[in-house]
């Protein structure tokens, strides 16, 4: 998933209390900075400092918090990016749920599921009492017709690839196949569908819990066109519905009584703001303006470590920049290997970013059963060598090119930095060029770019979350590579079912990516980091900081 901002396993229920560190489920962890009494008593300070009598709010259960951008939009087959995500959740649901802490299947709109022995064949029984948000019944044919619009090649969505587990799915989307009923999807009846794999999936459950897989509307997106996401014609079938959205200012959410659950939904409103200015988020979160903010300012991490609202824990993430080598200088490997090699990660991680990034030289972060290759390390005498073998030497010649990011004070300083270090250890000259997140997710779809800034957040707890997305044509490539070894690994690894086997076709593919052809540069893995109030009750930190708005509700002060 697309990231906007800097930075899943968090550390223990966020309800006002101290979170006491759980497992690490494998990945890379950033030391804890604070010890048991200094978490307690910092915590009686803070409950005390937010407990302070200021004007309340009539509307009690109110969650506040910074989204980090303006959505580009609120179709789900159209979203990418993390800030829509958050969104999405609120306002839709799928067959499956997540455990707000585990990430384990719970039922969705699904109340079960069955699987036939041989694993391929999947059977979700609908519940009776699931609603749209104007009262309509949820029915297997909603999931169909929805599978079948992300499927479908003028739609254009990026994350069809996320049913290509689905036996016939992957022709249909590139427009092979033409008559989706061979598509492995059938309605079996009202409130049972049926899902047929081309070769058992181990994450499917964890697909099916994707944006990309909820229902659509689609008889009003048939009505309505891309108009169908405004607040006076959206039809949902989540948690909340959407009440207000202002472009730029706020999108606000309200409980959808139509929901199947909402007898248990706590919360009476959400506010999403797009603030880009993480000082600005940062000032109104110490003035209790906003309940949780997902980025620390950079200048403020050593200040605030210490404090029980800041988090900073193991985040299933990787921030790199993707090259697009159809472009000169690009299109030579020697280039894109000097450039990777060029700079020095742990001056970032270290002395500008400072929450305990791991500097990254591998693409995928590790995890269970899963440890990525070495890539490239940082050797200036070696990234110069290469550099003259393309035709540069000492850097004489090389055109200046320019580095596109979104627009982030974060950003800004990492590119800075990158940028200095090449222009003096390559005697290259690299502008910057920011934009807004609607215009910059255009720029980087159309490659409209030469070297780009990105992030990408794992969909779910597997390393091909992050590999599949470079296979030639993938919808979230983005960099005009391709490489028919690559794609046979990433097809070779979805069809086997050996854990062992499988992992060593994905390290070859890494392998491929951030040592031998670099159509990206891996430069470090992300924590999830933020602030959260203590007056938030039924928070769970998690390693894709997926945070279910049902579970949670504000403590009455």
């Amino acid at each position: 998933m697309c990231f906007s901002l800097t930075p899943r396993r968090e550390y223990r229920h966020r309800s006002g209390q101290t979170h006491t560190q759980l497992p690490s489920y494998g990945l890379e962890c950033p030391p804890s900075p604070r010890s048991p009494m200094q978490r307690a008593l910092l915590l009686l300070l803070c409950v005390l400092c937010w407990g302070c009598p200021q004007q309340r709010e009539q509307v009690q259960q109110h969650f506040r918090f910074n989204n980090g951008a303006e959505p580009e939009t609120l179709d789900l087959h159209l979203m990418t990016g993390v800030p829509e995500n958050r969104l999405a959740t609120a306002l839709f649901e799928g067959l499956v749920n997540q455990h707000p802490e585990t990430l384990d299947p719970l039922p969705g709109v699904a109340e079960r599921w069955d699987t036939s022995e041989d694993g391929k064949v999947w059977t979700f029984h609908l519940r009776s009492d699931a609603k749209w948000s104007n009262g309509r019944a949820i029915t297997a044919e909603d999931f169909f017709v929805s599978w079948k619009r992300a499927l479908t090649p003028a739609t254009g969505c990026q994350y069809g690839y996320m049913l290509y587990p689905i036996e016939g799915a992957e022709a249909f989307h590139k427009g092979k196949l033409k008559d989706f009923a061979q598509v492995g999807v059938k309605v079996k009846s009202p409130l049972v569908f049926e899902v047929t794999l081309s070769a058992p999936c181990p994450y499917f459950l964890d697909l099916a819990a994707f944006k990309t897989l909820f229902p659509v509307p689609v008889w009003l997106v048939e009505e309505h066109g891309d108009k169908w996401s405004r607040p006076e014609n959206m039809i949902s079938n989540g948690p909340f519905k959407l009440a207000e959205w202002k472009p730029n200012e706020r999108i606000v959410m309200v409980p959808n009584e139509h929901y199947w659950n909402r007898a248990n939904i706590k919360l009476e409103k959400i506010t999403a703001f797009p603030y880009t200015d993480t000082e600005t988020a940062y000032k109104l979160f110490l003035q209790q303006e906003l309940d949780w903010i997902t980025t620390v300012p950079t200048q403020k991490i050593e200040e605030v470590k210490w404090q029980p609202q800041a988090y900073f824990t193991p985040y299933l993430g990787s921030y790199f920049y993707r090259i697009n080598v159809t472009k000169p200088p690009f299109d030579k490997v020697e280039v894109r290997k000097a450039l990777s090699m060029g700079f020095d990660r742990s001056i970032i991680t270290r002395d500008l970013l400072k929450a305990g990034q791991l500097p990254a030289t591998y693409f995928c972060p590790r995890m269970p059963g899963y440890d990525p290759p070495g890539g490239l390390p940082y050797d200036r005498a070696k990234a110069r060598e290469l550099l003259a073998k393309a035709g540069y030497p000492d850097g004489k010649g090389f055109p200046e090119v320019s580095l596109l990011y979104n627009t982030s004070e974060a950003h800004k300083q990492v590119a800075e930095n990158i940028v200095r270090q090449w222009k003096e250890n390559l005697g290259i000259t690299v502008s910057l060029q920011n934009s807004e997140w609607k215009v910059y997710l255009n720029d980087v779809d159309n490659q409209n770019y030469q070297v780009a800034r990105a992030g990408w957040i794992g969909d779910y707890t597997d390393p091909n979350t992050f590999l599949d997305m470079f296979v030639t044509g993938g919808g979230n490539n983005n960099t005009g590579w391709s490489h028919a070894r690559y794609d046979e690994l990433i097809a070779g690894a979805a069809r086997e079912s050996d854990p062992a086997a499988r992992a060593e076709l994905l390290r070859e593919a890494e392998t491929i990516l951030v040592e031998e052809e670099l159509p990206i540069i891996p430069i470090y893995i992300y924590v999830n980091q933020g602030m959260l109030a203590p007056r938030v009750q039924g928070w769970y930190g998690n390693v894709l900081d997926n945070h279910p708005y049902t579970s949670l509700s504000i403590r009455e002060e």
